[in-house]
């Protein structure tokens, strides 16, 4: 275990999972959005197969028995990335970025009720504290009477709907990671979700630009990158170490924001952020001071025993 090098693995990841967002606002809704997860899923095969290359034999690392779960884990992942690269087309990349923080309040309702999983009080409260910064993320674009907030509140339902499949993946990723290896985790969604977008076709795509098509290749490259550090800082750190280090996406989305895009966040975004954020900080603090908790009390009672 090295925690330092598991927290700035875990930063990385972030940056690269912003700079995939903001490589995807940089098409501002020009391209198909099956297009873009198309292009997306095919460019992220390229860093995850040379990072598995060099693991060992990639047919080891990716054998299977579950592809049914894969498939319910890629189906859902895709929707997360339809409806977020819907909400980036409708919001600026700040806004985005989070109310994609919800996730992880859908994903406690869902483990609880999916999973069996035992929710604690404490957990309840922050997922509730959690919802409310999502409403104060959204007062501003509750009146419809305006295109723009028509706009807006059509990107908030989509980054919504981003947030709710992306904690229907997570949960499903748990139940794999019983008997699944991360390398096999990751590359069948990459494999999944690259023919779902093939096969949005049908429906009509638009041929990219120069620089349309760099943006949809960085997109995918960051967004394989984000996947493989992601791995790679919980092999260096435990998982409630590194999570609270997930909110650095909002500092990178607002410093890119402002100089690749000119945009900066509302007042209501920030605050509701900051909300969201310390819900999902104080459920990560709690859980982890009740295992240390749990932990000495049995290392208490072995001691007693001898």
């Amino acid at each position: 275990m090295n925690p330092r090098k598991g927290i700035a693995l875990k930063v990385l990841s972030a940056l690269c999972a912003t700079l995939m967002a903001a490589s995807i606002k940089g098409l501002d809704g020009h391209i198909p959005t099956g297009e873009v997860v198309f292009f997306r899923s095919i460019f992220a095969l390229l860093p995850l197969l040379i990072w598995l290359s060099l693991q060992g034999s990639i047919l080891a690392l990716t054998k299977t028995r579950h592809l049914g779960g894969h498939a319910v884990r890629s189906i859902s992942g895709t929707g997360g990335m339809f409806f977020s690269y819907l909400a980036l087309a409708y919001l600026p990349l700040a806004d985005a970025t989070a109310l994609s923080y919800a996730a992880p309040l859908f994903t406690v309702v869902l483990a609880a009720v999916l999973l069996g999983e035992v929710v604690r009080a404490h957990r309840w409260t922050s997922v509730a504290i959690g919802f409310f910064g999502v409403l104060i993320m959204l007062s501003p674009h509750i009146d419809l009477s305006h295109a723009a907030n028509t706009a807006a509140m059509f990107g908030s339902a989509a980054g919504l709907l981003a947030a709710l499949f992306s904690a229907v993946s997570s949960v499903q990723i748990r139940h794999l990671a019983k008997t699944e290896q991360p390398g096999a985790i990751v590359l069948y969604f990459s494999l999944i979700t690259t023919v779902i977008g093939l096969a949005t076709a049908v429906f009509g795509w638009t041929l990219p630009t120069p620089l349309q098509f760099c943006l949809l290749v960085s997109a995918g490259i960051f967004g394989g990158l984000a996947q493989i550090l992601i791995t790679l800082s919980l092999r260096h750190a435990q998982a409630s170490l590194v999570a609270p280090f997930e909110y650095t996406t909002m500092l990178w989305s607002v410093l890119i924001g402002y100089i690749a895009l000119g945009q900066l966040p509302v007042a209501t975004t920030v605050i509701g952020g900051i909300v969201v954020g310390a819900a999902g900080l104080f459920a990560v603090w709690r859980e982890s001071r009740l295992k240390r908790s749990m932990q000495l009390a049995e290392n208490a009672l072995a001691s007693s025993e001898c």
